[in-house]
């Protein structure tokens, strides 16, 4: 990171998460004054102060849709990382007022605070489901994100710089299929895959963090940054955890699921149009462009005429014995691995 956080006091909202409790790890190794962990989960709190047994991480019981709450976890802070969400697919299909709440008018209330308490930067996790989104995840995480764009836009004075990361699925964190094809294959049970020819890409949580970290140290007001990655269909994953286990893998289709889609798309034709490559990364300037489209009845945008989505399905395949190697350089599997040996 370009800029240290050494010295400062940073605030993790659903810090207790898979990725906010790894993103904590990652800060306090970098010498911060304090970091503070908003969630609302007590046990889930417990149970990471017991196994950090750091006095520079404090928790802040509390929810995101409560203003009183993220502001009292707020004062103070010089960083934000906004990672509190609902991100479940079925839940938000069966609950989307919920998810409202929590991922639009619980967002607004972290920039809003943000900005009151004089934060110097806030970076908010997004998804791939918030582009052309279908269910109501991805419909209230893209609302989430033009949230925090409209605060750029209307706030060009703000000492307050809020940027978005997205990703699509992270390896092995909560909720994801390799633990799910994990626990199918230590049962003798077949892994279930909806549809083998489904693609998505292969992030692990490390790089994840990474993504934070560059935009946390390279975001103008309402930047998008999304990572590069491989993908892989669900079948060669599948294999692949099978292979890296030692079992001849016996797979069982179930079909795609209510709100899921054939492949991830981690930036729009649009998107793409206006995007600067970074090595590594895609930086999508905020559009600053007058709202008055009186101004464009006469004249498009050329630029998005030969442009292609960003998508699992055209970007770097990966096939079985690659995504093994991949799989075998990630911790909490190499750990699964020796516990069923």
């Amino acid at each position: 990171m370009s800029i240290s956080v050494t010295g400062t006091t940073v605030l993790v909202t659903g810090g207790t998460g898979s990725f906010g409790s790894t993103m904590v790890r990652r800060l306090l190794a970098q010498n911060v004054a304090e970091v503070r962990i908003l969630s609302r989960d007590e046990a889930k709190q417990d149970d990471m102060r017991r196994a950090l047994g750091d006095p520079r991480a404090k928790f802040y019981l509390g929810d995101v849709r409560d203003y009183g709450s993220v502001a009292d976890a707020m004062r103070g802070a010089n960083f934000v990382f906004h990672a509190a969400a609902l991100k479940q697919v079925p839940s938000c299909e069966f609950f989307p007022a919920q998810a409202v709440r929590t991922n639009v008018t619980g967002s607004a209330n972290v920039i809003e605070a943000a900005a009151a308490c004089g934060v110097r930067s806030v970076v908010c996790l997004s998804t791939d489901k918030a582009v052309y989104p279908i269910n109501a995840m991805g419909m209230t995480k893209a609302l989430m994100e033009k949230t925090a764009q409209a605060f750029a836009r209307n706030n060009p004075a703000s000492p307050t710089t809020v940027a978005i990361v997205r990703y699509g699925n992270v390896l092995y964190s909560r909720g994801s299929v390799v633990p799910l094809f994990v626990e199918q294959l230590k049962a003798g049970r077949p892994m279930s895959v909806t549809d083998p020819k489904m693609t998505r890409f292969l992030m692990s949580l490390t790089e994840s963090v990474q993504l934070v970290e560059y935009a946390f140290a390279n975001a103008s007001p309402g930047d998008l940054f999304v990572r590069k990655a491989p993908a892989c269909t669900m079948h060669d994953l599948a294999v692949a955890v099978a292979n890296v286990f030692g079992v001849e893998p016996k797979l069982a289709t179930i079909g795609t699921r209510h709100g899921e889609k054939l492949f991830e798309t981690l930036l729009s034709r649009e998107e793409m149009a206006n995007a600067e490559d970074r090595g590594p990364y895609f930086r999508v300037p905020l559009d600053t462009r007058s709202l008055n489209y009186g101004l464009y009845f006469e004249e498009g945008d050329r630029r998005r005429a030969d442009v292609d989505d960003y998508t699992s399905h055209n970007t770097e395949r990966l096939g079985v014995d690659a995504v093994s190697k991949l799989l075998m350089s990630l911790p909490e599997l190499v750990h699964a691995r020796r516990q069923a040996d």
